[in-house]
């Protein structure tokens, strides 16, 4: 996994207390993010090992992790011609001058002597990280990635030695694994990433997987293999897959592709966040190692409490890919919506330290944030109380957790639950409280977690809103939640949130309604969900035929009371009419419930906002806000 944390090619202390933290935390061995191991890769925020410029560091690094008994490998890769953002990439490069399926752009070919060059520098880099003190590399060969284009003939049409056929596309890699032997000897472990199925009609299926893996592996140069989902297309997701499936969704494909690589350890990977589930895998035989990404970016010390029987202490990943998000499409160092500790110098195994000074402390909201808040400034020694409006803890994250693929997000408020009924946390559930019922407390601080409310949308009427005809999603579905009875007619949800819950939402409007229609004035939904997420999204709508009219806005009329809804266009105003219409809510721009903050403040009470009390965000702030508040008090 990227981690965005080197800087102008350097490598820093924050990268390698990443990876020292995990080490330190159990992990067996680590696959670093893509090194700049050719002189062509100039990524600013990838470490450079092409020269000498990082040695001391790369020693710093290495020493950092294998003194924990850990090893450490480098990943050798290149993105070729794939591109998640928009705008041309001069630079460029594949196996053929075919566009990029998702960016469309046309690379460079590369020549033959360039590839040669290429092989050059993989292994003169490799030998470095050799004398630096790594254990190995990892040849990166999914994805879509350059040497997946070689290997696809979807991608790959040469006619010289590296196309054609089998032997010819599996060249280039081959003569890199022998290059690395040659550079680096038999002591130094050369694994290998392969496209186990990237799901393009004309390139890589099993069969073709299984070919390819039996070619590479064949000379028993290879210490161990794995196999990568998806590719640079509309297939991107499945190399990520989330809660909208099923945990540890490609065994099945595991136990076909091993076969064709007999001897050589398998390392089974993507979504299996559970120890249990890794347990199994192992103990039945299915694959020699278990490989962790986003989970132990959640929680640094997954292994070691796994090891431990702590698997209860682990704060899972729940699979919602926002770390990708914030690698990809917002090329920020990598973060989490359930480890707001992530490269941090404590952040293995962490737990608050004890305050000073015991103070009384008044939460107000048990979603996320207020949850966050509480456990921790309880677990430093502050008397806690919080107050919830629910009967519940989890705020609007439960509500989504019940909604289809939201079942893991659970994971986040059940560890907040857990951890604040450990701390000594006083909950009152169930109680909407005011100015005065927080006052009357006497606390020193006050942690306001209320979170937000969905704004009317301008086009519908006061008296409309008033009297509740067409509500807020949110309100809609926890009261249709439990309703298994179809209805006929349909369903409709004007869309300026853009964010998962209201696509789920959508989902369970399908299994209730005969149709589901989403308005947006937008060109196109989901325009706040990460690449990966946004594919799942507009796949699954199709599939259900669920229904989008972008660029619109619902216009009211008479017509409404009669089940018609009417929409413009809102460049040209051309109408439309959407008949049957049983079900009709909202989901716009949120406002902060911050009305206690003022009287609070006048009583003279330190008062801190978080979440969407705050500024209306997503979960990532959420945790993060709630976790400096539990820690500042």
């Amino acid at each position: 996994m990227n981690t965005h944390m080197a800087q102008d090619t350097r490598v820093t202390d924050r990268l390698i207390q990443y990876h020292a933290n995990r080490a330190r935390g159990g992990a067996a061995l680590i696959v670093t993010e893509p090194i700049s191991m050719a002189r062509h890769q100039n990524v600013s925020y990838r470490a450079r090992a092409w020269n000498d410029e990082n040695l001391d560091a790369l020693k710093r690094w290495a020493d950092a992790v294998e003194s924990e008994d850990c090893r450490l490998l480098g990943q050798i890769q290149d993105p070729g011609r794939g591109r998640h953002n928009t705008g041309l990439n001069a630079d460029a490069i594949g196996a053929s001058a075919l566009p990029d399926d998702l960016s469309w752009i046309v690379p460079h070919a590369l020549t033959v002597a360039e590839i040669h060059a290429m092989i050059e520098d993989f292994a003169c880099s490799a030998a470095r990280l050799q004398r630096c003190g790594f254990s190995g590399v990892e040849i990166s060969a999914g994805h879509g990635h350059l040497f997946h284009q070689f290997l696809s003939p979807w991608s790959n049409v040469r006619t010289d030695e590296y196309g054609g056929d089998w032997e010819g596309r599996t060249r280039f890699l081959t003569e890199l694994i022998a290059a690395l032997r040659a550079m680096c000897g038999r002591g130094f472990i050369v694994g290998l990433k392969l496209p186990g199925n990237d799901y393009v009609r004309g390139g890589i299926g099993p069969a073709e997987a299984a070919t390819i893996a039996a070619r590479l592996t064949r000379s028993g140069d290879v210490d161990y293999a794995c196999f990568a989902q998806g590719t640079h297309g509309r297939e991107l997701e499945w190399h990520l897959p989330d809660s909208n499936g099923p945990r540890a969704p490609y065994l099945s494909l595991f136990r076909e592709l091993r076969r064709a690589i007999p001897g050589v350890p398998l390392i089974a990977l993507g979504r299996i966040t559970d120890p249990a589930e890794a347990d199994k895998i192992i103990a039945s035989g299915e694959a020699e190692l278990v490989g962790l990404g986003r989970p132990i970016l959640c929680d640094a010390a997954w292994p070691l409490k796994a090891a431990q029987g702590r698997a209860r202490d682990i704060r899972y990943c729940v699979s919602c890919n926002i770390c990708w998000d914030t690698i990809n499409t917002h090329l920020r160092p990598i973060a989490c919506v359930n480890n707001p500790r992530v490269a941090r110098t404590d952040e293995v195994d962490w737990w608050p330290s004890p305050s000073a000074v015991r103070r009384r402390v008044v939460v107000v909201g048990t979603g996320v944030a207020g949850m966050e808040a509480a456990w921790i400034a309880a677990a430093r020694g502050h008397e806690v109380t919080v107050f919830g409006r629910s009967p519940s803890v989890g705020g609007k994250t439960r509500l989504h957790s019940l909604l289809p693929g939201g079942e893991a997000l659970s994971s986040i408020y059940d560890y907040q639950f857990a951890a604040a009924g450990k701390s000594g946390a006083r909950l009152e559930l169930g109680v909407s409280a005011s100015a005065a019922d927080v006052i009357a407390l006497k606390p020193d601080a006050v942690v306001l977690a209320c979170g937000s409310r969905m704004l009317p949308p301008p086009w519908l009427p006061p008296e409309v809103h008033d009297a509740g005809l067409v509500p807020d999603l949110r309100s809609a579905m926890s009261t249709l939640l439990g309703h298994t009875t179809r209805q006929s007619g349909t369903a409709i949800i004007f869309d300026m949130d853009h964010t998962e819950g209201t696509y789920a939402a959508a989902e369970l409007l399908r299994a209730l309604f005969d149709r589901v229609v989403v308005v947006t004035p937008r060109e196109c939904i989901a325009q706040k969900t990460a690449l990966v997420t946004r594919q799942g999204i507009l796949r699954r709508f199709h599939e259900k035929r669920i229904e989008t009219i972008a660029l619109a806005e619902p216009r009211w009329s008479e017509g409404f009371g009669e089940g018609k809804l009417e929409y413009a266009n809102v460049y040209n105003g051309d109408v439309g009419v959407i008949p049957g219409v049983v079900f009709f809510a909202y989901a716009t721009p949120r406002v902060p419930e911050d009305m206690l903050a003022a009287p609070l403040r006048a009583a003279g009470i330190e008062v801190r906002l978080v979440g969407d009390c705050r500024s209306p965000g997503g979960l990532l702030a959420a945790t993060s806000e709630g976790h400096a508040a539990g820690n500042s008090i």
